[in-house]
């Protein structure tokens, strides 16, 4: 009987350790909202009918099944370079280990695809679009459009274009757009217009949002696991690796390089040449524009954009990747892991869940998504539309009601998990000052907004 009961403790506790496992309770996930997109040239929200976030997590003793649309809780689209896809139901299944592992060997170069899975089930692809240099013809090949490389798809090309500047005009306000209908993410998944230097003016024609806010008075938030098993964080982290020196935001270690012709690599390798640099094939146009340089200091990111360090959700350190952007919040290659793996890399989409595995059913926790968040009313005092900011990543729906001086209710919305905005139409309002409630089931809030005309 003593042994049985030995037996029984130790199983309990592996499975509470498995529940701690933030690669298990990271998900956002969710059963009944669906999405909406932009159609094609027209500026009004449309449903899709499809589930967002991740629908199901289960887990075994070595990995978490994340079941996943692929579509996201803000709007999707549109996509102005011409491409010719929405964001589509990937009904995916993703195996994620729970003990990833340094790669000692040869190092796994990232992929075309996905690479990696945000927590609202949203692909993560590397800095690439499919695009290269073709030096025997002196131009453009692969990807929508163009010529096939020589070789065909899994040609090794010396200069390898970056999705990020070239297609700018395709990613929608969210920073996203898809690959035959595979909505995805290049780069830290935060809305252009929170920006402090805005570079895209979409966010004005289709207004959305992204994953997260940036705040940089806070530790980011966990936004993904890669395709290794290693946590993704957002732009901001603690200043030393071991979780002391304050806030700063976190640095990729690449710089484009000091050079005015396309003829050798970063590590002085004679390649094919590539075209001049000039207005089209401006500097950074080309992955290999980019040379990493090594740094003493503990914000600066190794030659895969992570470092092994102290996160909220890991007091005990973990290597951990981070979506790195400048000092204007604009995305910085890598953007978010590569061009290497630090672990071992396998393709993790599955057709089905191993048997025995467990079934997470999120708990309802204490942690509240108002306590220490910055709320960003705007306009205040308003006319006609009020948008309602909540900074990082909101982890539960926050129900916001808009009422009277007396508390007489006037209408209500809500932010739901993996968003960050909503809006009150105020135009049927008379002029006057109006309280903001919020509530996410922890705790309540209140604002108060003017409205006048």
């Amino acid at each position: 009987m003593r042994n049985t009961t030995i037996i029984l403790c130790i199983l309990a506790s592996t499975i509470v350790k498995a529940q701690l496992n933030p690669a298990i309770t990271s998900w956002l996930q969710n059963t009944t909202k669906t999405g909406k997109y932009y159609p094609k040239g027209n500026p009004t929200l449309t449903g899709n009918n499809i589930l967002v976030n991740c629908q199901k997590v289960e887990y075994s003793d070595d990995f978490v099944y994340v079941t996943a649309t692929g579509i996201p809780s803000y709007p999707t689209g549109p996509f102005n370079d011409g491409n010719p896809s929405n964001a589509e139901n990937q009904n995916g299944i993703y195996k994620i280990p729970l003990k990833p592992s340094q790669n000692t060997g040869e190092l796994d170069a990232t992929v075309g695809g996905n690479i990696g899975l945000f927590i609202n089930g949203v692909a993560l692809f590397d800095y690439r679009d499919g695009v290269a240099w073709n030096p025997e013809s002196n131009s453009l090949c692969g990807g929508p459009g163009n010529p096939r490389c020589p070789g065909g798809r899994d040609a090794v090309m010396a200069w390898n274009r970056d999705a990020i500047p070239a297609e700018k005009e395709g990613f929608d306000c969210a920073k996203g757009h898809p690959a035959m209908g595979n909505y995805h993410h290049h780069q830290n998944p935060s809305a252009f217009k929170l920006d402090l230097e805005v570079i895209s003016d979409i966010c004005n024609i289709y207004d959305a949002e992204g994953l997260y806010a940036i705040d940089s008075t806070k530790h980011s938030p966990l936004i993904g696991f890669a395709y290794d098993g290693y946590p993704i964080y957002g732009a901001y982290g603690y200043s030393n690796n071991d979780g002391t020196g304050g806030i700063t935001r976190i640095k990729s270690g690449y710089q484009l390089r000091n050079i005015t012709e396309r003829t050798h690599h970063h590590d002085g390798t004679d390649v094919d040449d590539g075209p001049a640099i000039d207005n089209t094939y401006f500097l950074g146009y080309f992955r290999e524009d980019y040379g990493y340089i090594a740094s003493e200091k503990e914000d600066v990111l190794d030659e895969h954009n992570g470092r092994f360090c102290v996160t909220p959700e890991y007091p005990d350190g973990t290597y951990a990747y981070f979506c790195t952007v400048d000092k204007d919040w604009n995305s910085a290659y890598p953007y978010a892991v590569g061009p290497t793996f630090y672990g071992n890399y396998e393709r993790r989409d599955v057709i089905a869940v191993d048997a025995g595995t467990i079934v997470y059913t999120p708990t309802t926790n204490n942690i509240s998504v108002l306590k220490n968040t910055k709320i960003t009313i705007f306009p205040n005092p308003a006319s006609d539309l009020i948008a309602i900011q909540l900074g990082g990543l909101t982890r539960r729906n926050v129900k916001i009601t808009l009422s009277d001086l007396n508390g007489k209710e006037i209408s209500s919305t809500s932010i739901p998990s993996g968003s960050t905005i909503a809006y009150y139409d105020v135009q049927t309002v008379y002029e006057g000052n109006y309280l903001l409630h919020f509530d996410d089931g922890i705790i309540q809030m209140t604002r108060k907004i003017s409205v006048y005309r």
